[in-house]
């Protein structure tokens, strides 16, 4: 019996006792509800359970008695409470064949002590993971609000929460293996002395995510990976370069491309090469194209209550744009809505983002706007308006691309692949889909991906797996081949 409360609990003693019986053994509420139970059903049917339950439960209630047996013709009921000084505690009911066995009673008796303790430890873990539960979505709920921008909400919403948010940060990703991550998350707060906040990744089942402090505070903070990728054997760390906690979406996006590095190395960890993001060197320009693309979006106002408003649908748009199909999970909505939700936003914008190239104008112009406006000196902002829809879109981006400071980035972003690019061309060509890039390639799918899990540590950017580095990566080489044809042309 005691063994069985170690290993099995509740079911498995109520199982034991069932069989002990050769009839029914449960556990039911005062007012005769059945909260668990088994029975042997192969060897003896107990007719009217329910009602025995009931008839029994009701009458020990009424009297308060710390025992009550009921009789029928074929069968008699021994009810038990479980705690004779609660009058709100289950009882244990065994409905048995008669004769009763010799013992049963006695046998009742001396189950009830560690019945109800198993009960009230089950009960107290329950109660015990509803917490975590609701801890853990907290925790996605403020990561949730930092990728959006929404800084002031989220630092209100972590502030019932432990740590604080750190400001200036580092934000890592940890791919566990297995069902790991708890085991994970306690080296993690181990390694770092709990200064991290620690998210379980919505999206990707292995992964967590931490918000690591920087600054001052910076080579502790850095040594985490370090620490984390030691301690366990099979873990993936990456970690991204020192950013604002208003830009922790950055932060991630460059966590997860250094993680794609990181898998490719015996050390199991990588940080974030020197890398600037686009939406800090298009300039005023490229601040004006955006907001142009974007005020359709922004403006929009919804027929209904209870459809999407202007602030929900760009945030549908960047979590596809970084997650793809995943953005189900990372939204908590069904991919039905999902889906209706992008055919609003392409006809909002006027835009096919089923094509990539529309897909990396969404995306910059989003990372613009998330983006503080930088001071620098003001600058001629030519009107590269004149309408909407792809075309224009599409002409407004080129003038972006066509600055100085974008064809620069667009270099250092192609410099490790320049003059070898046909495999990075065709898949971004080919809508990023591997089937007809290597179709195109003459190759097999298997060696598509091959060349590009090559391109990925040749890169340090991910590019098989969202967020995907996909969309700079094809700004970049439109920059780079408008370059070239103004050079052409100046010849």
């Amino acid at each position: 019996m005691h063994r069985l409360a170690r290993s099995g609990g509740t079911a498995e003693l109520l199982r034991w006792l069932a069989g002990r019986a050769e009839g029914w053994a449960g556990l039911v509420g005062p007012d005769g509800t059945v909260l668990h139970a088994a029975a042997r059903t192969e060897r003896v049917v107990v007719p009217d359970v329910a009602g025995l339950v009931a008839e029994g439960a009701s009458t020990l209630t009424e009297r308060g008695a710390r025992a009550y047996s009921l009789d029928t013709g074929a069968h008699t009921a021994l009810l038990f409470p479980l705690s004779a000084d609660d009058p709100a505690a289950s009882v244990l009911v065994v409905v048995a064949p008669r004769p009763v066995a010799a013992g049963l009673a006695t046998l009742l008796a001396d189950v009830v002590l560690p019945l109800a303790l198993c009960l009230q430890a089950e009960t107290l873990e329950r109660k015990r993971r509803r917490v975590d539960l609701a801890e853990s979505r907290g925790r996605e709920a403020v990561l949730h609000l930092l990728m959006t921008g929404q800084l002031s909400i989220a630092q209100q919403v972590a502030g019932a929460l432990r740590p604080r948010l750190p400001d200036p940060v580092r934000v890592c990703v940890v791919e566990c293996s297995g069902d790991g991550r708890d085991e994970v998350a306690r080296v993690c707060v181990e390694a770092d002395g709990g200064r991290s906040w620690i998210v379980r990744c919505p999206v990707y089942a292995r992964h967590l995510i931490l918000v690591m402090p920087a600054g001052a505070s910076e080579p502790d903070a850095v040594a985490t990976d370090e620490a984390v990728a030691a301690r366990v054997g099979d873990c993936v760390v990456g970690v991204s370069e020192p950013v604002p906690l208003a830009d922790t979406a950055t932060g991630y996006r460059q966590a997860f491309h250094a993680l794609a590095v990181a898998r490719e190395l015996p050390a199991r960890h990588a940080r974030f090469g020197a890398s600037p993001d686009p939406a800090l060197v298009v300039g005023p320009i490229g601040r004006q194209w955006a907001d142009e693309l974007l005020t359709p979006l922004l403006t929009h106002v919804p027929r209904r209550a209870q459809d999407p408003g202007s602030q929900e649908l760009a945030a549908t748009a960047a979590s596809w744009l970084a997650f793809s199909s995943h953005a189900t999970d990372h939204l908590k909505v069904h991919r039905n809505t999902l889906a209706a939700r992008l055919r609003l936003i392409g006809e909002l914008l006027g835009l096919d983002l089923h094509r990539l190239s529309d897909q990396a104008a969404l995306d910059l112009a989003l990372r613009v706007r998330a983006t503080p406006a930088p001071a620098c000196t003001p600058e001629p902002t030519p009107y590269i308006g004149g309408g909407s829809g792809p075309r224009a879109a599409a002409r407004g981006l080129d003038t972006v691309l066509r600055r100085p400071a974008v064809r620069d980035w667009a270099d250092r972003q192609l410099a490790p692949v320049l003059g070898s690019e046909e495999t990075l061309r065709t898949w971004l060509r080919c809508e990023g889909r591997l089937g007809p890039a290597a179709a195109e390639l003459g190759i097999s799918v298997p060696g598509a991906r091959k060349r590009l899990t090559r391109l990925e540590t040749v890169l340090q950017r991910s590019l098989l797996r969202p967020p995907s580095a996909r969309y700079d990566l094809w700004l970049a080489l439109r920059a780079h081949d408008l370059a070239a044809e103004a050079r052409q042309e100046d010849r």
